[in-house]
C-alpha cells in the first residue's frame, strides 16, 4: 500500500492523542467525571505510543498502514463518542463508540497478524 502521507500521519495523531489524553485526565480529575473523561484519557494514552512505534517501525512492519488506520481512527471515534456524552448527553452518532472500539480491536490485531508476515524490505 503507497501511503506515503500516512506515516507522518500517525505521528500527528500520536501527538494529538497524547495531548487530548492529558488534557482528559486534568479534567476528570478537576471535575471529578471520572468516568467517561477518564475511560477516554486512558484510550487515548494506550494507543498515542503504539502509534510512535508504528511510525517507527514503518518500514519493518508490512501492516503499519491499517494498523495506523485503524487504531488511530479508532481511538478518536471511541474517546470523541465517550467526549460528547459527558458534555452533550449525546454521543457523536449512533453506535459511535462500539464501532471506534471495534476499530482498536481490528487495528490491534492487525498488528499481531505482522507477526506472520515477512519483513517489510527497507
Amino acid at each position: 500500500m503507497k501511503s506515503s502521507w500516512l506515516r507522518p500521519t500517525s505521528l500527528f495523531l500520536s501527538g494529538i492523542l497524547g495531548a487530548a489524553g492529558v488534557a482528559l485526565a486534568a479534567a476528570a480529575t478537576h471535575t471529578g467525571a471520572t468516568q467517561l473523561l477518564g475511560n477516554a484519557s486512558a484510550m487515548c494514552l494506550a494507543h498515542a505510543p503504539v502509534l510512535i512505534g508504528i511510525y517507527l517501525g514503518w518500514e519493518r512492519i508490512r501492516t503499519a498502514a491499517p494498523v495506523a488506520v485503524l487504531l488511530g481512527l479508532g481511538t478518536l471515534i471511541f474517546a470523541g463518542d465517550l467526549v460528547s456524552r459527558h458534555f452533550t448527553e449525546s454521543g457523536l452518532f449512533p453506535m459511535a463508540a462500539p464501532m471506534g472500539g471495534l476499530g482498536m480491536i481490528l487495528g490491534w490485531l492487525a498488528l499481531a497478524s505482522a507477526a506472520f508476515f515477512a519483513e517489510a524490505r527497507r
